[in-house]
This record gives C-alpha cells, structure tokens and sequence, in this order.
C-alpha cells in the first residue's frame, strides 16, 4: 500500500512512519515501490514486503508429506509431495521433509525467514513437539522444532494440522477475513481446527477440536487411539476403506469389488467413484458417514456458533453428497438462530490449505 495510507492505518504521523520504514529497509524485509494513485497534492510511493523474503510450509499427513515455499505475503510459489507414511517415525519422515524443502527452495531461491510444519497428532505449541500421538509411533515428545530449526537456521512452528488448515483458509481460502470458524479434516484421522476472534484456538494443552474421539457408540468399532465407537472410527479414511473391503467382499457392492479385483486394495477414493457410478452400498456408505459427522458438527455450532463451517482432507473429496449430508444433520439439529446464515462448505485451497497456513503461522513468529 502507499505510505500515507499505511501512516492512517497505523495512525503514526508521517516523521515516525519514514522512520520505521527506513529501518525495515535497511533490514532488507520491506522496499519501496513506484508512485501510489494520486489523492490529490504530491504523490505517494507504495511500500510492499521484499521480494526475496522465503517462508516454507510443510503438512505432514497420516499417507504423504507436502512441501511448499512461499513469498512473504504466503503466496505458494513452489511445492511437491511425496508419498510417506508417518509410522515410519521421526527420522525417515523428517528427511523426507528436508529433501522436498531443498527441492522447493531451488525453485524459488530467497533468503528464508520461517517454517512451520502441521502434524496429524496431538502438538504442544509452545514446545514444538507432539504429545502422544495415536497414529503416530516413535513421535512422543521428539524435539521436531528444535531439529528443523538447526537444519534451516530460522525460526519454526510446529501445530496440529488441522490448526495450520483453518488457518489457511482464513487468511487465503474460502473462509479469509473471516474472525470465527470451524475447520473439519476428514482424512486417515478427523479433527477440527477452531478459530475464535481470528486466531486459533488450542486449549490449555492443545488438544482442542480433537472431534475424531468423540464417541458416538459405546458398542461400536475399535479405534486406533485404543477405545470404541468414535467418529474416526466409523468415518475416518481408514475407516472407509475397511467398510468398502467388507462391501466388497460380501459382494453387496459390485462396482467395489471390480475396483477390488483390478486394483488389489480399496480407498476412501474408491468409495466416491463407485458411488458416484450410482452403487449403492457405496452411497450408502457416504450418507452415513456424512450423518455421523453432521451430528457431532451440529453440536459444535450450537456450542461455538462459528460464522462458517469449512470441510476439507482427503475424505472430503467425495464431494458434494457428503457435504448434503452434514448440513441436512446441521441445520435440522441446530437452533435456527445459529444456522440461519452459516455457509458450509467445501475447502477452497484443497491440498495447498496445510501449507499455507503452516506459513502463516511461520510468518507471524518471524515478523513477531
């Protein structure tokens, strides 16, 4: 923006701003423009974050690593993704993590100011590392930021995943400007990323917006966190791909196991295909699974009474006869009041939400 609408933003007069901004330049994070649009009288000159400024955004899910490095306005200016498996433990993960990081920033070389990384477990923020993760063996407590920030000498954030995809959608997805949403992952795992008056909330510990051990049925199947009947359990992709193999197996669903016999294994994906093929044991399998999760995400709106709810992950690529599902649950459980103008959603940035928002959580710890 111009200096002179940036002085009225910050309400500094014009001797303090130059002065600051003379500083930042200095300190190469900011440089000056060409001439602003006239407001009349002599004009101003535009001032805007150096061009050189890098911020890497990782999103490590349950299946694959994402890797992306952005500017400092946390546009993705290069990213890739590879196929990891996150039992594999910290060591062959977070090489993964480093040689996707070396590839991404020979694409788009800078000077490299912060990183975040989103994990798909339990996190403490403020030490960087996860706490007892369920699906994740071997990472209780490993110093994940104290090691990535040794190997790229910056400043790292480690949060939640499904933290760091709010987080992206509020700031460049469908969700941006928005102070107060709901962002619902559906992948391996499900989890929910809260955000209250524009920031993301965490709990005390945490473990806030761990809606995947939520139970629903004290007889129901067993869950990877050690209990029975939770929503992951029913909904989460592993899940689905479980129901979709007995489907197949049992020869309910035809289009499942041709799917089967051609391709060895089934997926959450398999599912959508064959029930956007019209089978219908695998349709019906997406209408439940949305049910079960529209009920815990009512409960959520009643209790927050969020401006937007936002569904992303994997799973969330079955598409809109999932998304009919959950707001069908939503608004016929929750007060009118509450539902009345709430959009629910599909995420706008799909696979790119983790990493920008990783991003901007490295941004804010950089800048700060």
């Amino acid at each position: 923006m111009s200096r002179v609408a940036l002085g009225e933003r910050l309400e500094l007069p014009r001797a303090k701003l130059s002065g600051e901004l003379g500083r930042l330049v200095e300190a190469g994070l900011v440089a000056i423009g060409g001439p602003a649009a006239s407001r009349g009288g002599r004009r101003s000159t535009l001032v805007h974050l150096a061009d050189d400024l890098r911020f890497l955004g990782v999103d490590v899910g349950a299946t694959s690593v994402t890797v992306a490095v952005t500017d400092g306005r946390c546009e993705v200016l290069a990213s890739e993704s590879q196929d990891c498996l996150v039992r594999q433990g910290p060591g062959p993960v977070l090489g993964t993590v480093r040689t996707l990081a070396d590839q991404v920033l020979g694409k788009a070389p800078g000077r490299l100011l912060g990183a975040g990384i989103g994990l798909p477990g339990p996190v403490s923020f403020r030490e960087g590392m996860p706490v007892a993760p369920p699906i994740m063996p071997g990472w209780d407590r490993y110093p994940v930021r104290d090691e990535l920030s040794g190997a790229w000498g910056c400043p790292v954030t480690v949060d939640n995943d499904v933290n760091v995809m709010a987080l992206g959608e509020r700031h460049a997805g469908v969700a941006r400007s928005l102070d107060d949403l709901i962002f619902v992952k559906i992948g391996t795992g499900i989890g929910c990323g809260i955000v209250l008056g524009g920031r993301v909330y965490r709990g005390v510990a945490g473990t806030a917006g761990d809606i995947g051990h939520i139970r629903l049925d004290d007889y129901g199947p067993a869950c990877a966190c050690g209990e029975v009947g939770c929503l992951e359990a029913y909904f989460g992709g592993a899940a689905l791909a479980r129901d979709a193999l007995t489907l197949a197996r049992s020869g309910r669903s035809p289009a499942l196991a041709e799917q089967l016999e051609h391709g060895g294994t089934l997926t959450a994906k398999n599912v959508g295909e064959a029930a956007a093929a019209g089978d219908f044991a695998a349709a019906n399998l997406v209408r439940e699974g949305g049910r079960r999760l529209g009920h815990v995400v009512a409960s959520l709106v009643s209790f927050l009474n969020p401006g937007m709810v936002v569904i992303g992950g994997g799973v969330s690529q079955l598409g809109h006869p999932l998304l009919a599902e959950v707001r069908s649950s939503v608004y016929r459980r929750s007060l009118p009041l509450a539902t009345g103008n709430l959009p629910i959603v599909l995420s706008e940035l799909g696979t790119l939400a983790g990493v920008t928002g990783a991003a901007w959580s490295a941004t804010d710890r950089a800048f700060t």
